[in-house]
């Protein structure tokens, strides 16, 4: 508890939980992307997802996940509070914490997106309200299993959820350039070079992110993919 209240502490826990959730955005575009190898690959990939464990492995995760996402932004804006106590009302603190206070207002704006869009994802997909997606079904291997690909093309066909999704990805890769960036100096060790470095890691990240989340609802709901 003495480490987790310390400001080392808390820095390290938002360094690693950012981490983890890079991790996990990775991947999990990387899975859904799976839509155009075909039916097959991306079915087959739900499929171990709701085996893997005994069918506990999914949970465990996103438990983990929750934890992560709680941890990350809890500790996030206790640090920015310290840092804006600790920054005085000199002239020059004053300054920094101008450019501070704009960049964390678009952190909370873009996190707050992102989760507004984790639970209407979750609502959408994962627990599947106001939708009859429990009803696809496919066969796959001799074995019946829940048609992912299906549910996928008819939750993009609808132009209000593709359109959240887009705008959702926006936001998210908005924040994810800037926590990049940001990760050496929450632990400390930002420095003229590593700055420009992350800041370009930053960009990049965030730009692979929003060109291969968006290319799924773009190419459903526009063009009409797997219709």
């Amino acid at each position: 508890m003495r480490f987790l209240s310390s400001s080392i502490g808390k820095k390290i826990v938002v360094a690693l939980t950012g981490l983890l959730l890079f991790g996990f955005v990775l991947g999990h575009m990387a899975g859904n992307l799976l839509i155009f190898v075909g039916p097959e690959a991306i079915n087959a990939y739900g499929k171990f997802l709701h085996e893997v464990g005994h069918g506990m492995g999914v949970w465990v995760a996103r438990a983990g996940l929750l934890v992560a996402v709680v941890l990350h932004v809890v500790f996030t804006v206790q640090l920015t509070r310290q840092n804006r106590a600790a920054r005085g009302a000199d002239r020059y603190g004053f300054e920094k914490t101008q450019v501070a206070s704009k960049s964390s207002k678009m952190m909370i704006v873009s996190g707050m997106t992102v989760l507004l869009f984790i639970v209407y994802h979750l609502l959408h997909f994962t627990a599947r309200v106001g939708n009859d997606y429990d009803a696809y079904r496919v066969m796959l291997d001799g074995e019946m299993v829940h048609d992912v690909y299906k549910m996928v093309i008819a939750g993009f066909s609808w132009a209000p959820a593709s359109i959240f999704y887009i705008i959702a990805m926006v936001f998210l890769s908005s924040h994810l350039s800037h926590g990049v960036r940001s990760l050496p100096q929450t632990l400390g060790l930002n420095t003229e070079a590593t700055d420009k470095l992350f800041a370009k890691l930053g960009k990049a990240f965030a730009l692979l992110v929003l060109i291969g989340n968006c290319s799924i609802p773009v190419a459903i709901w526009l063009f009409g993919y797997g219709r």
